[in-house]
């Protein structure tokens, strides 16, 4: 390699490139197929949740809104006397799962529990109980528990935004020393940066995968199995993050001779459509795929992700470097043509987030009655305040900015620290239940769902109460040990009271799920703030109580 000339050199860099495009484009076709659908739930069982059958039944049939794939080991019919009632491994038709029971089962309780994983690759879980013959005391699932570690849901907000980070440092440089950049200047800075995003990029999307396996199967953040792996990489979520990684190998072939100097228009349109490809590997694998319209919503996602990391990237190239090392001639040439892109990218950036927010939104009520739609609207108010600051730095750029690039200097920094903002908030959404999705869950939370986290000398506990309406409300607790993981628990005893109106202590009946995980029933007749009181024993000696005020509408 060392004997080749430059141009075989590049030639060699064209055919690398395009041999990645290619295995990226044939991983892609043969990719698993991934149904349109988001966040599925609950709608039906046989038998009906909470019914009393006359005899056993031979299969037990869940129903969810949208098509579901198996998590190993995660679907379990225990029987009154708490052994295992399910036979063999569910069967998956689309959105029925069907498991087989021994219909030669006992009198009694039986405890369904599930966790399925829905299009977009977030996890669901749930649990309910039919009984045969006669209702019993409900056995407990002494399995692992449902849910993923905390610790790993913000692993993954985390290693998503880096990978954001990444991106943007990427692409910036990668534009500005294509287009921008002064012969006279040098391309170590700019080019250390851009390694430095492409390798963010590479960390977030192995971290992703990774922690995939634990946030889909439950366990903490090193649970990570090889039949886990195995079937995350089998997956669209794992297809979509592989096919990004070879897009990326083949893009640092071409990436490097840019970085060092000007390259011909053919690198140039290559290494664009690598990056074209790659950008479309982030909607496939989150909310967007699974949109009442995925081909827009895929689309419309990439172009608002490449539209944030042209903008911002820029903006990275002008502070660090430009408004810094290029002289008055330079800037006056520069500075328009930057404002030109920007405006483009901006406007570009509107207009796929307003489709975005249309799909995945859906009803103006959602944007304040969900989580996603409240981050939504603070994404909203911190964007129009980065408008506000990108406007003035506009104008600097008509007036005086070749002259005086301090003043542009700061307005630059201005808009990247509140923009940093707006990609920690963009982590979280792609992360959180679609408001579509939201507030057409039948059996999840309403628009009065109350949600806090207690915590006591020994434990912390997790308190879902849902629809936080007078009348009939659903409860679950979750207890935590101090370093987040879960704990296991002897006993439960809740109540639940409402001094202001003379109503004395009501007793919760509580159903132990799994050993740190128990729901209950209770009709709560009347508005105003209860008082809500949960003593959990974890030991024969060891016990505490904690208490949460719970606004009922």
């Amino acid at each position: 390699m060392t004997g080749m000339s430059v141009a075989n050199r590049r030639r060699f860099a064209r055919l690398t490139a395009a041999v990645g495009l290619l295995i990226a484009v044939v991983a892609l076709l043969i990719a698993p197929a991934g149904p349109a659908s988001a966040h599925a739930v609950l709608v039906s069982s046989s038998p009906v949740a909470s019914a009393v059958v006359s005899s056993g039944p031979a299969e037990v049939v869940l129903t969810f809104s949208e098509s579901v794939r198996k998590v190993p080991g995660k679907i379990r019919v225990i029987a009154p006397d708490g052994s295992r009632a399910d036979r063999g491994e569910p069967s998956f038709s689309g959105s029925v799962v069907t498991i087989p029971v021994d219909s030669a089962g006992g009198r009694g309780t039986y405890l369904v529990s599930y966790r399925v994983i829905s299009a977009d690759s977030h996890p669901v879980s749930g649990a309910f109980t039919y009984s045969v013959g006669a209702p019993s005391t409900p056995p407990v699932d002494t399995g692992d528990d449902s849910r993923a570690d905390p610790v790993v849901g913000n692993a993954v907000k985390v290693a998503k935004y880096v990978g954001y980070a990444g991106l943007l440092l990427l692409v910036g440089p990668a534009m500005v020393l294509a287009a921008l950049w002064p012969r006279r200047l040098p391309r170590q800075g700019p080019a250390r940066l851009a390694w430095a995003g492409l390798g963010l990029v590479v960390l977030s999307t192995v971290a992703n995968l990774l922690l995939q396996v634990p946030y889909t199967a439950g366990g903490g953040v090193f649970d990570v199995t090889g039949e886990g792996l195995s079937a995350v990489l089998g997956s669209t979520f794992g297809a979509a993050h592989l096919v990004r990684l070879g897009l990326l190998a083949a893009a640092a072939f071409l990436l490097r001779p840019l970085l060092a100097g000007p390259v011909g228009r053919a690198d140039l349109v290559i290494l664009g459509i690598l990056g074209v490809a790659a950008l479309l590997t982030w909607p496939l694998a989150g909310h967007p795929a699974a949109s009442p319209a995925p081909a827009v919503s895929v689309v419309v996602d990439a172009v608002h992700l490449g539209s944030m990391a042209v903008w911002l990237g820029g903006l990275v190239m002008l502070a660090a470097f430009l408004l810094r090392r290029a002289d008055e001639r330079e800037l006056g040439a520069i500075l328009p043509i930057w404002s030109r892109w920007a405006t483009l990218a901006v406007s570009a950036l509107l207009l796929a987030g307003t489709v975005q927010a249309l799909i995945e939104v859906a009803t103006p009520g959602a944007l304040v009655d969900t989580t996603y739609g409240r981050l939504l609207l603070g994404k909203i108010g911190l964007f129009a305040l980065v408008i506000a600051v990108a406007a003035y730095s506009r104008q600097l750029v008509r007036r005086t900015a070749a002259g005086r690039p301090a003043p542009m200097r700061r307005a630059v920094w201005a808009e990247l620290a509140i923009t940093a903002v707006v990609l920690g908030l963009t982590a979280v959404l792609v992360q959180t239940t679609p408001a579509r999705t939201a507030g057409s869950d039948v059996t999840g939370g309403s628009p009065g769902y109350f949600s806090t986290t207690l915590s006591s000398p020994i434990y912390s506990l997790q308190v879902e109460l849902d629809p936080a309406e007078r009348g009939n409300n659903t409860v679950h607790f979750y207890a935590y040990t101090k370093d987040n993981r879960p704990q296991p628990v002897v006993e439960w005893r809740a109540t639940a009271a409402l001094p202001s109106a003379g109503i004395e202590a009501i007793e919760v009946p509580l159903l132990p799920l799994t050993d740190n995980h128990a729901t209950g029933e209770i009709n709560l007749p009347a508005a105003g703030e209860w008082q809500l009181r949960v003593t959990v024993r974890t030991s024969d000696i060891d016990q505490a109580t904690v208490t949460a005020t719970v606004p009922i509408r």
